[in-house]
């Protein structure tokens, strides 16, 4: 039972760890390479979870050399346009000026049921109002409407508008203080003291979440009392 329970959590790390290598991604953003990658990763990790006469090292080896090579392969990419296209693929352009490309649906196997639900997920039950359709190396379908049919923008109906867009700092999170967020706002323990004090609040753990943005603006929560 031991054996189990050490191979488990050595695996689980040790595919953790190869998963945030190859970045924040979804399993819908996957490029077919990172997919093949995930898929081999979670097959070599069950044998010797599961089978304890394979010796630990048969698993973790494979699953090391897996990380080694897609590595290698992401940082050819980086230099070769011609390697990325290769294994990575290239973006389709499904619709053109509004005109259905076949050619690029028969090629990439893409049928018009799927190009019309995709289109209806992103708001669009017409292909006459898409000018571009383009089909993204990981399966999402980019779209791009005509003039027509966006929203209105300021810029559009020629309103200046300030941009007053702030980002938030998280400066308490469920009771925890984020050191680094207040020194980068240039506050202290001492601020964080007051300002929790002007909330009737005495300690940082009574904060579910605190937040300062850059007009000065700050957001208090309360943390609820568990019953």
């Amino acid at each position: 039972m031991m054996t189990a329970f050490v191979r488990t959590v050595i695996l689980y790390f040790l595919i953790m760890v190869g998963l945030r290598l190859m970045g924040k991604r979804q399993i819908g953003e996957l490029e077919p390479s990172e997919l093949v990658l995930t898929l081999m990763l979670s097959d070599l990790a069950t044998v010797p979870m599961q089978n304890f006469g394979t010796p630990l090292l048969a698993g973790v080896i494979p699953i090391l050399t897996l990380l080694a090579l897609s590595m290698l392969l992401s940082q050819i990419s980086l230099s070769s346009l011609r390697f990325r296209a290769l294994v990575c693929g290239t973006p389709s352009v499904l619709i053109r000026n509004g005109v259905l490309q076949q050619s690029a649906m028969r090629k990439n196997r893409y049928t018009l049921d799927e190009l019309l639900e995709e289109l209806r997920e992103q708001g669009y039950f017409s292909i006459q109002d898409v000018k571009y359709a383009i089909l993204e190396n990981s399966g999402h379908l980019s779209v791009l409407p005509w003039s027509r049919c966006q929203p209105p923008t300021a810029e559009a109906l020629n309103l200046e508008i300030q941009d007053t867009a702030v980002l938030p700092t998280v400066l308490v999170n469920d009771g925890r203080v984020l050191k680094q967020n207040l020194t980068d706002c240039g506050k202290d323990m001492a601020w964080l003291q007051k300002t929790l004090a002007k909330q009737k609040l005495s300690s940082p753990r009574e904060a579910f979440l605190l937040t300062l943005d850059g007009q000065g603006n700050i957001l208090c929560i309360k943390k609820e009392e568990q019953p």
